[in-house]
């Protein structure tokens, strides 16, 4: 069946964020604050399944509502991340200390899943007709799910690449979005390359849209991530951004997209999860 991707319509903005529609089966709800967007694409249409690559807000969010409104939906996520979906009042509690009083307008509610409907994975397994693939380095609980024919459902891990009109054109830049807490650079790119080793034809991400250019997509991101990480690593926060604003407008993204990557708010969780990064391997020497 042809996935079919839902703009969830954050904040008005399309093509911010992806919500995939395979049948029954949804791919990364979004979160609650744009629920009624998702449930108004589906037209009375009932999920039977959530598929969650990772539990961070923008991705995992509404699951816990949708599992609420549909008894009978059941949501797989990854063993690393099961706890904040039975539970989220930790994953809640830090994303408070970022977003403040924006938390509502951004994300809505978190709500739990329900332990009998939330379906624990490792990696390896197959389920609803696709293998499980363990693919962190965005994050630790981050997996990707593949279909027998080439299709792969990967979150954030294949980066993100700007929709520029509805389903005609991508963007030429692919990005790596790189927010705190947990954002491992090396292990990022083994994920990379367990994806390139798949003889995939379809790259279907969150952040927005799909590749046909597999190959092409994964070598700019990796490129660009070890551009970017070793920047973070070398300069601070002002130099990395002209380095970063620099380097993308010479690839060819448009202003907009320079202004996701590095405005305000995007450019501290950026530029914070790969410094980050680099402090944790100080404390480690």
């Amino acid at each position: 069946m042809q996935p079919r991707p839902i703009d969830v319509l954050q904040l008005g903005l399309q093509r911010k964020i992806c919500c995939w529609q395979i049948g029954d089966l949804l791919v990364d709800p979004g979160p609650e604050s744009t629920l009624k967007n998702v449930l108004a694409a589906l037209g009375g249409q009932v999920p039977r399944a959530v598929l969650l690559t990772h539990i961070h807000l923008d991705h995992a969010g509404a699951a816990g509502t949708l599992a609420r409104l549909y008894p009978e939906l059941q949501v797989y996520v990854h063993a690393r991340g099961a706890k904040h979906m039975l539970d989220p009042s930790k994953l809640i509690a830090s994303a408070t200390r970022i977003y403040g009083e924006h938390m509502d307008t951004l994300w809505g509610k978190f709500e739990a899943v329900p332990e009998d409907r939330l379906h624990v994975l490792e990696g390896g397994e197959t389920v609803e007709g696709f293998e499980v693939l363990y693919t962190p380095g965005h994050a630790v609980h981050h997996i990707s799910y593949l279909s027998p024919d080439g299709q792969a459902f990967v979150g954030d891990v294949a980066g993100t690449r700007n929709e520029l009109a509805d389903g005609v054109r991508q963007s030429a830049v692919v990005l790596p979005p790189t927010p705190p807490p947990d954002i491992d650079p090396p292990v990022w790119q083994s994920s990379i390359e367990a994806l390139r080793g798949r003889d995939l034809k379809r790259l279907y991400y969150t952040h927005y849209g799909v590749a046909e250019d597999v190959d092409a997509h994964l070598t700019q991101l990796s490129e660009r991530l070890e551009r970017w990480s070793g920047w973070a690593r070398d300069y601070d926060k002002d130099e990395w951004c002209e380095r970063v604003r620099a380097e993308m407008r010479s690839a060819g993204a448009g202003e907009d997209e320079v202004d996701y990557q590095t405005g305000p708010g995007a450019l501290e969780a950026n530029y914070g999860g790969l410094r980050r990064f680099w402090d944790k391997q100080g404390a480690k020497s």
